[in-house]
C-alpha cells in the first residue's frame, strides 16, 4: 500500500508531532477535509478566502488523526491524535510532503511550464497535441483540466495544489507518458503550488494589468514578479520567450545563464519568426495561415483557430515541440488537425458565426473583437459579463472595449457569486454612451437565446468569458452551464420565435 512514515513527514515539516508515535504509516494526505479517512494526513492550508484550520474538525470527524498547521486549530481536541505546526507553512509541507508520497514523478518526466496573462491554454494544449501526434506520450495540466492518454478530469484552478500536481504526474508515469505540458499562474507561484517542481522548458507569452487587486495581487508589479520566479527558480535548461510582448526584456533578464532562450516574434528576427499572417476561412470555419522561419527551414502553419494572437501561441508551441526534436514538417500537419475547446470554438448555425472563447479581460477581448472585425461580419454581437467579488477594474476595461467594437453588446451574467450580478453590469454599462447599443440580461442562458433569435446570416456572435467552463458560479455553487450545449439545443429547437431585427 502506498504511504509515508510519520516520521518522515515530521522531517518534512520540520517539527515532530506533540504526541504519539512516529512510526506510523500514512496511507494519504489531503488538504480538503471531505477526502480526509482514518489512516491520513490532513493539512490546513490558508489561503484568501478559506483557512484550513476551520475544516480540522470535520477532517477530524471522518476519522483523520495526524494534522499539519500553522497553528493550533480552535476547539481541537488534542487526546489521540498527533498535531505538527509546519515551521515553513503548510503550503510548502504539503509541497514537499506530496513530491515524497507520489514517489517524485517530477524527477521522472520532462516538464514543460507556460506562464503569461494569456496564451497559457492555447500555448500548452497545442503543444500537447503536437507532442501526442508525433507518438510522444505526453500529459496536460491547466484550465482545462488533465489529460494525458484516455484519462481525464476536471480542475477548478489553471494551477491544481501542489498535492493534486504530484499525484496526476505519478499517475502520467504510471502509463509511460513521457512530457507533460503545465499552465503555471501567478497564483501557483506566489503561494508555492509547483515548490520542488523544476521545469525543463519554460514559457512566458505576455503580461498585461490583470489579475491585480481583491484576492489577487496587490500591483502589477508584484504580479510580474511572480511570474519571473518560472524563470528565476524553475527552469533547467530552455526558456522560450515572446519577444514581441510588453516587459519581454524584464523577463529575458530574470533567466539564469546557464539556461538557453530561445525568441519567438511576429514583427522582427526571433529564433522561431511567423510572417505574412493572413485570416482565412477553412471547411471547420475561420482560422489563420502564416509562414514559419525556424532557422533556414521556412513552411507554412494553418490553423483551425484566427488571430494573430493564434500565431504567436502556435510559434511558442513550435519552439518547444522544435526543441524536443520533432520535426517542423510534422509540426505543421498537426497544427492543422487541432480544435481547443473553449478557444476560439466556432458554431456555425443558421448562417451565422457564434464563437466562445476565454476572453475574460479588456486586452483580450480586444484581440478577439477586432479578430472577428477582419471577416467584415453584417453584425457583430458580443455577449460577456464579468466575475462578481473581484477585479472592479476589468469590469470597466471590458465596457470600453466592447462599446468601441461591437454593434451590439448584450450585457450578462458570468460568475458572479455572491455578488448582484446587476451590479456588476452597471459597472461595466458605466462605459457606454448613447451612441453604443447594449441590452442587459442577467441570466446567461437568457442572454444567449436573445442573441440566438437576433443572429443573422453573416453575423458573428461572440460569446465571451466562460470559454472551456461547464459551470455557473451562483452564489457558493457551481450549477452546471455548457454554453456549447445551450447552442447545441436552441439549434436544435423548432418552436423558437424570432426577435425583430
Amino acid at each position: 500500500m502506498k504511504g509515508i512514515r510519520l516520521s518522515r513527514i515530521a522531517e518534512l515539516t520540520g517539527n515532530k508531532p506533540d504526541t504519539g508515535r512516529l512510526d506510523i504509516k500514512i496511507t494519504s494526505i489531503c488538504y480538503d477535509s471531505r477526502k480526509a479517512v482514518a489512516g491520513g494526513a490532513f493539512f490546513c492550508l490558508t489561503g484568501a478566502l478559506n483557512d484550513g484550520h476551520d475544516y480540522a474538525l470535520d477532517a477530524y470527524s471522518r476519522g483523520c488523526r495526524v494534522f499539519i498547521c500553522e497553528r493550533v486549530p480552535d476547539g481541537f481536541p488534542k487526546r489521540g491524535t498527533k498535531l505538527m505546526i509546519a515551521k515553513q507553512g503548510t503550503r510548502a509541507a504539503l509541497a514537499d510532503v506530496a513530491a515524497e508520497f507520489y514517489g517524485h514523478p517530477e524527477k521522472t518526466l520532462r516538464l514543460v511550464g507556460i506562464t503569461g496573462t494569456k496564451g497559457k491554454t492555447t500555448t500548452a494544449e497545442l503543444t500537447y497535441h503536437i507532442l501526442e501526434k508525433n507518438g510522444i506520450k505526453s500529459g496536460y495540466i491547466g484550465t482545462n483540466g488533465v489529460k494525458f492518454g484516455e484519462n481525464r478530469f476536471t480542475t477548478v484552478n489553471t494551477t491544481p495544489e501542489s498535492c493534486d500536481i504530484f499525484e496526476y504526474l505519478s499517475m502520467m508515469v504510471k502509463v509511460g507518458v513521457r512530457i507533460a505540458v503545465i499552465e503555471v499562474s501567478s497564483q501557483a507561484l506566489m503561494v508555492g503550488r509547483v515548490r520542488g517542481i523544476t521545469f525543463d522548458t519554460a514559457v512566458f507569452t505576455n503580461i498585461y494589468h490583470d489579475h491585480i487587486g481583491g484576492v489577487e495581487h496587490p500591483t502589477f508589479e508584484n504580479y510580474k514578479e511572480c511570474k519571473k520566479l518560472l524563470f528565476l527558480e524553475h527552469c533547467s535548461r530552455v526558456a522560450i520567450v515572446n519577444s514581441d510582448a510588453p516587459e519581454s526584456s524584464e523577463f529575458s533578464s530574470a533567466i539564469p545563464k546557464n539556461v538557453i532562450k530561445k525568441t519567438c516574434s511576429i514583427i522582427s528576427p526571433a529564433d522561431y519568426m511567423a510572417y505574412e499572417l493572413r485570416q482565412s476561412r477553412t471547411e471547420n470555419g475561420i482560422g489563420v495561415k502564416f509562414t514559419c522561419r525556424v532557422g533556414r527551414e521556412i513552411f507554412d502553419i494553418e490553423l483551425n483557430i484566427p488571430g494573430d494572437f493564434n500565431a504567436m501561441n502556435a510559434l511558442e508551441a513550435i519552439a518547444v515541440c522544435h526543441g524536443y526534436g520533432v520535426s517542423v514538417q510534422n509540426i505543421a500537419k498537426a497544427l492543422k488537425e487541432v480544435f481547443i475547446d473553449g478557444r476560439f470554438e466556432v458554431l456555425h448555425i443558421n448562417g451565422a458565426d457564434f464563437i466562445i472563447d476565454y476572453a475574460h479581460n479588456g486586452e483580450s477581448l480586444r484581440a478577439v473583437l477586432t479578430t472577428l472585425r477582419s471577416y467584415e461580419p453584417r453584425k457583430l454581437i458580443c455577449l460577456y459579463g464579468s466575475v462578481g467579488g473581484r477585479t472592479q477594474m476589468r469590469r470597466g476595461e471590458l465596457g470600453k472595449v466592447a462599446a468601441a467594437l461591437a454593434d451590439l453588446s448584450i450585457l450578462t451574467s458570468d460568475n458572479p457569486a455572491s455578488e448582484d450580478p446587476m451590479n456588476i453590469i452597471n459597472d461595466i454599462a458605466a462605459e457606454y454612451g448613447e451612441k453604443h447599443e447594449y441590452v442587459a440580461i442577467p441570466d446567461r442562458r437568457e442572454a444567449i437565446e436573445y442573441a440566438f433569435r437576433n443572429a443573422r446570416e453573416g453575423d458573428i456572435v461572440l460569446l465571451a468569458g466562460k470559454g472551456h467552463e461547464k459551470y455557473q458560479l451562483i452564489g457558493t455553487k457551481r450549477e452546471p452551464f455548457c454554453e456549447r450545449d445551450i447552442l447545441m439545443e436552441l439549434a436544435n429547437s423548432p418552436d423558437l420565435v424570432e426577435e425583430p431585427v
